[in-house]
């Protein structure tokens, strides 16, 4: 599903951006967010719908997720590589781990997020110079958060099954329940 994005302030050179996650939600948020940083963005649900719309645009910039409907965002960043070589992408997971950090560098990404990704932190990624890191985020995500963030997302992806989530967290249910009570950590 495509979103039109919100038409460009004036003075604003518009930079064009596929935004693709098939969290709708998170998607329309960052969609909006982006687009007051001055992105013309382009809201995508999955692979092959970013397929189709890339080969259209030739984006300047690109945020993909890493595990999208009909196949893995790695896919979509190599051939956004192989497209343009100064197409600046930056990689979303709520998986984060060190093989999938550097596999995503590999294809092509500049910078590699965990999800929900604070918009400030992508938009510093996507605009550092070529070669250059982004500044480290002045307020990171605590570890605790980091944590939660996870047990919510899988206990989502498990249809809110406490049990199905604790197996696979390989957790006691009792303690996911706690958890699962409690608000989220700062």
């Amino acid at each position: 599903m495509l979103v039109p994005s919100p038409t460009p302030k004036a003075g604003i050179a518009m930079r064009s951006l596929p935004l693709v996650d098939d969290d709708t939600p998170f998607r329309l948020r960052l969609q909006t967010m982006l687009s007051r940083k001055g992105f013309d963005v382009t809201a995508i649900g999955s692979l092959a719908e970013a397929r189709r719309e890339a080969a259209q645009m030739k984006p300047d910039y690109a945020v993909v997720d890493m595990r999208l409907e009909g196949g893995n965002g790695l896919e979509l960043v190599a051939e956004l590589r192989a497209m343009s070589s100064s197409v600046r992408i930056v990689m979303l997971t709520g998986y984060g781990n060190l093989a999938t950090a550097v596999a995503a560098v590999k294809a092509g990404a500049i910078d590699y997020l965990a999800k929900p990704a604070d918009p400030e932190d992508i938009v510093r990624a996507l605009s550092a110079g070529f070669g250059e890191h982004a500044e480290a985020p002045v307020e990171p995500m605590s570890a605790d958060r980091v944590r939660w963030e996870h047990i919510q997302r899988i206990f989502e992806l498990c249809e809110h099954n406490v049990s199905e989530t604790a197996r696979r967290l390989k957790m006691h249910r009792r303690t996911l329940q706690r958890i699962l009570a409690k608000n989220s950590p700062a």
